[in-house]
């Protein structure tokens, strides 16, 4: 019989330092990678004057079109509270616009508005010299792997994350 000392003991246990072998190391090391990418990416929008959770709703305005405020929040993965506050401070700096939806009056949809454009084509040149620098450890072709790896990882097949 196993006593739970000599369980504990063998236990692994859980740290975010390279050559962890715990089943929480790769959700720890993806989130240890993505504070480093959003930390360059922040430095990035800072000087246009937005922040990466306004940056994430602009993506989802260009991929997307005109999109009601709930759709932006599962798209985000912000609750109902957090993506007005985002929608209302992207009106406020004309960088997005809420737009009635026909046929339901209590619904809004957010449509970017051309300065909204302007800036998302704006923080795409700020931080094509950041990317480089987050990626510059990386040998040849691997930046592109680690690309590929994140994709299927993030998109499995059969389904959307």
């Amino acid at each position: 019989m196993t006593t739970n000392a000599s369980r504990r003991a063998t236990v692994s246990r859980v740290t975010d330092r390279p050559g962890d072998a715990s089943p929480f190391a790769l959700g720890l090391l993806l989130r240890r990678a993505h504070w480093h990418a959003a930390t360059v990416m922040a430095e990035a929008l800072r000087p246009l004057g937005i922040e990466l959770r306004h940056f994430a709703v602009l993506i989802v305005l260009v991929d997307r079109g005109a999109t009601v405020q709930r759709d932006l929040a599962a798209a985000t993965g912000s609750d109902k509270a957090g993506i007005m506050r985002v929608v209302d401070d992207l009106e406020r700096r004309g960088l997005a616009v809420r737009k009635t939806v026909p046929g339901d009056r209590r619904a809004r949809a957010v449509e970017i508005t051309p300065q909204g454009l302007e800036l998302f084509d704006a923080a795409h040149v700020a931080a094509d010299p950041l990317a480089e620098r987050l990626v510059a450890e990386l040998g040849p072709g691997e930046p592109e792997q680690l690309t590929d790896l994140l994709t299927r990882f993030a998109y499995p097949a059969g389904g959307e994350a």
